[in-house]
């Protein structure tokens, strides 16, 4: 039982989100639930509850917080991970996004499957941050990081 079995986005003092942010919000969380590998890794100094677990995500204080509980509701885990090292990305991945966004409404096809390329290239670089940060903490799989981070740049969106 190394999954999420429910996500809780933790947006209730950020400001509403652009269509397109919600969207991207409601797909990755989608996908998540469908799919998904979180680990947590054994501890010397104490056994690791069981799964699957339930994963609120937040911002507090200039943190990224994952507060995670099992199925049960008890405590599993709690990190909090400094926001620098996702700041550039997060910032590179909303200008592609509005690019994307409006070349889909004017551009032909080839042009449109240029910036998506270049979408994903950042996308899949904000993963791969995530999992570095998450080293030690959790094991997610790359399809997982890619979710997680989508999320992670939702709660950016209004911080």
């Amino acid at each position: 039982m190394t999954r999420i079995a429910h996500i809780e986005l933790d947006d209730a003092n950020l400001p509403p989100p652009t269509p397109e942010i919600e969207q991207e919000r409601r797909v990755a969380m989608f996908d998540l639930m469908e799919d998904n590998t979180f680990v947590l890794p054994a501890k010397p100094d104490r056994p690791v509850p069981e799964g699957p677990y339930n994963v609120a995500l937040s911002i507090r204080e200039k943190r990224l917080v994952f507060d995670i509980t099992t199925a049960q509701d008890e405590k599993a885990a709690e990190f909090h991970l400094s926001l620098s090292p996702f700041r550039q990305v997060v910032k590179d991945y909303f200008q592609i996004c509005k690019s994307y966004f409006e070349a889909v409404k004017t551009l032909p096809p080839s042009q449109i499957e240029t910036i998506d390329m270049a979408r994903r290239g950042i996308h899949n670089e904000g993963a791969r941050i995530l999992q570095e940060r998450l080293d030690g903490k959790a094991e997610v799989d790359d399809a997982t990081a890619r979710r997680l981070f989508t999320l992670i740049c939702v709660l950016h969106f209004g911080g």
